[in-house]
């Protein structure tokens, strides 16, 4: 059967929950916008939220990720009081037009609980579409220019010999890049446990020095080139809490290890320093994790102060935005990193990865597994082989929800310390002396 004839035969079968609706023909209705909902839920310790659209077509839904797990409860409140009186009767597949309708709704926009309201909304249109053409996302976008995306994973340790020993773990199970980070004696870090007494300091709250954290992190870097060899592409996350001019120094020093990047060496309040760090060294640099704006990666992007731009894709409005951003990178040689952590749904690893096949300037993708609680929830998550992941090739994202499953892990499931007290958002860490750490 040729790939033609499948589409058409899946076009003209029954329509069944979870499967591709009957294309309608020509100059009949639109499907239109019967329901929004939040699913909530929680299987692996993190607060994931999916918005889910109902049609006026019986069978005809879409699923979409708007996780953002540190003010979730504002986000389901944005879907279900703002957005989805707003959309209710709309037509369901215009995308763009939606998509720009729901930015402009609040007025002040670019905030992430906003936007990651409207990523929800625009996935779950994109899943419509692609369950009614009887395709996956990725056919929809142009096609796939590659298999499968090269995935990194996390190698961490209390010491640099548990953190080397974890990465050759990893490069066992065919990852090719492998982020690596390690603890500091007595001091709260990024990625990893810490190991020893806690340092003296004068308050009571997590430590963190800057300047401690960089010695080690050189040497674990150094040491890691030397004892894993050249075949293996290292990656760390400074995690934006070092000074600016720190900054630039930690990236001179590491410049001989030939890492593949270094991510988040600033934050995005001090963006304007990474013309200094490209000025001085050519190790390579990823940013966006953290942004919501444009007016954050616009220039970065297009005076080539970065190598890769690492949106949280949510963070930014959904897929109709960040395939532009890809785009708008390609042309000046930027490579696309999606932020893929734990606190993304199946459904929004579906939409980085979609991204990462059909975008010609792909770079790497964050990975992070599924365990057994999240496979019951999301049926159809995509799949790592040997380092690479894989979208589902059924009908628009290929993943269906099983709510009963979803409701046993309601917010708060599994949860525990700073995440627990303050309500799934980020506790505090401090230097010595008592000042705030970004992070």
């Amino acid at each position: 059967m040729t790939r033609r004839t499948m589409f058409q035969t899946l076009a003209s079968a029954p329509l069944l929950a979870g499967a591709a609706a009957e294309a309608a023909p020509r100059g009949m209705p639109s499907p239109k916008i019967r329901d929004v909902q939040v699913i909530a839920t929680e299987p692996a310790g993190v607060r994931l939220t999916v918005v889910k659209i109902l049609t006026d077509q019986d069978g005809l839904y879409g699923y979409g990720c708007a996780t953002f797990t540190q003010r979730a409860d504002l986000v389901n409140e944005a879907v279900t009081k703002y957005l989805k009186p707003f959309l209710v009767g709309k037509p369901a597949d215009r995308i763009e037009d939606t998509w720009q309708a729901c930015y402009d709704s609040s007025y002040w926009r670019n905030g992430p609980v906003l936007n990651n309201a409207i990523a929800g909304v625009d996935q779950a249109l994109w899943d419509i579409k692609g369950r009614m053409a009887g395709m996956p996302v990725y056919e929809l976008l142009g096609g796939k220019c590659r298999e499968a995306a090269a995935c990194y994973s996390h190698a961490s340790g209390a010491e640099i010999p548990e953190t080397i020993d974890n990465a050759r773990k990893l490069m066992a199970e065919g990852f090719k890049h492998v982020r690596v980070q390690v603890g500091v004696p007595g001091m709260a870090g990024y990625g990893s446990a810490r190991n020893g007494t806690r340092v003296a300091a004068l308050h009571d709250d997590p430590v963190f020095d800057p300047a401690v954290y960089m010695r080690r992190a050189i040497q674990l870097l150094e040491e890691s080139r030397k004892q894993l060899g050249d075949e293996v592409e290292l990656l760390h996350d400074v995690h934006e809490r070092v000074t600016p001019n720190q900054a630039v120094n930690f990236a001179k020093a590491i410049e001989p290890v030939r890492i593949f990047y270094l991510e988040d060496a600033l934050s995005p309040e001090d963006i304007d320093y990474f013309r200094q760090i490209r000025s001085q060294c050519a190790t390579p640099l990823a940013m966006g994790e953290l942004f919501n704006n444009p007016h954050e990666w616009t220039p970065l992007i297009a005076n080539r102060l970065i190598d890769f731009i690492r949106i949280h894709v949510t963070q930014a409005g959904g897929l109709t935005p960040c395939r532009k951003i890809a785009a708008f990178a390609e042309i000046f040689g930027v490579r696309t990193a999606w932020h893929g952590p734990g606190d993304v749904s199946p459904v929004g690893h579906m939409a980085n990865v979609t991204l990462d096949v059909v975008c010609y300037n792909f770079g790497i993708q964050e990975y992070s597994g599924f365990n057994d609680r999240e496979r019951e929830v999301f049926q159809g998550c995509p799949e790592l082989k040997d380092g690479y992941l894989y979208p589902n090739d059924a009908p628009g994202w290929g993943i269906e929800i099983d709510e009963r499953a979803a409701a046993k892990y309601p917010f708060g499931y599994g949860e525990r310390g700073t995440h627990k007290l303050y309500n799934g958002g980020w506790g505090v860490i401090r230097k010595p002396d008592g000042t705030v750490i970004k992070q």
